[in-house]
């Protein structure tokens, strides 16, 4: 026989509700199947359980869409950080400069590697040292870097850290937002369970075709094993001819 199955996901539990309040608005209260205290619930916490799911859905969307544009950001701030380390390292390979000055950008002397730079919040904390060592580095009297300038990793480098930030704050409201949906689900899920016994329970007198037909009404889902369809279709049919075997035989007789 098939089985009553629960929603498992919030547009499966809005469309569940709904269904329940929809049939309540064309039905006599004291004919519908479940009772007006349970009604009372589920209209007073639908409309903030859908409030919830729009603002989750909206904080994804706008983290979705501002993403290629801090993907580009980031990839330029990246570019220029990596960039500006590969031509001090050239200008010390060249004799232009000496190793020590690598002081003041936070590397080692000794050392020509560049930086990790995989991680987004690495990109912002070497673009401010290399901010921070070219100013100091040139107060003592060094000739600016180019190719590229400080200038351009200053700007490239602010502009992906204010992009940092706003996609930190976009990250925060979909994760408040989340948290809150899941919260009203258990209250959803507790909502639907009770409406469901109550529905079945109405109709209990009945067949169970009959039941699972009524509680369908309500938005009651019921679900078929894999080949039990089939096999009770087989049953009706073997039903069907058993009936129908006499008289086929009594007309033979009679010939």
């Amino acid at each position: 026989m098939p089985y009553r199955r629960l929603p498992n996901t919030d547009s499966a539990r809005v469309r569940a509700l709904k269904s329940a309040l929809e049939i309540s608005y064309q039905t006599n209260r004291f004919d519908l199947a479940f009772s007006f205290i349970l009604l009372q619930k589920v209209e007073t916490f639908l409309p903030h359980y859908e409030l919830a799911i729009r603002n989750q859905r909206q904080a994804l969307s706008q983290q979705s869409i501002r993403s290629k544009e801090y993907n580009e950001k980031l990839r330029k701030a990246r570019l220029y950080v990596s960039h500006f380390i590969q031509v001090l390292n050239f200008t010390i390979i060249r004799g232009e400069l000496k190793p020590e000055v690598r002081e003041f950008y936070g590397l080692k002397i000794s050392s020509k590697a560049a930086p990790s730079l995989l991680q987004d919040a690495k990109v912002i904390e070497w673009g401010e040292k290399l901010i921070k060592g070219e100013q100091e580095r040139m107060r003592t009297g060094g000739n600016p870097i180019y190719s590229p300038s400080i200038a351009l990793v200053r700007v490239n480098c602010e502009n992906f850290s204010q992009a940092f930030n706003n996609q930190k704050t976009l990250q925060n409201n979909t994760q408040r937002f989340s948290e809150k949906v899941a919260e009203y689900r258990a209250e959803a899920d507790s909502l639907i369970l009770s409406l469901w016994n109550e529905i079945e329970a109405k109709f209990s007198d009945l067949s169970d075709e009959e039941k699972r037909e009524k509680a369908s009404e309500y938005g009651v889902v019921y679900v078929w094993r894999k080949g039990e369809r089939e096999r009770l279709a087989h049953l009706k049919q073997a039903a069907e001819d058993s009936l129908t075997l006499p008289f086929s035989q009594s007309v033979k007789t009679e010939q």
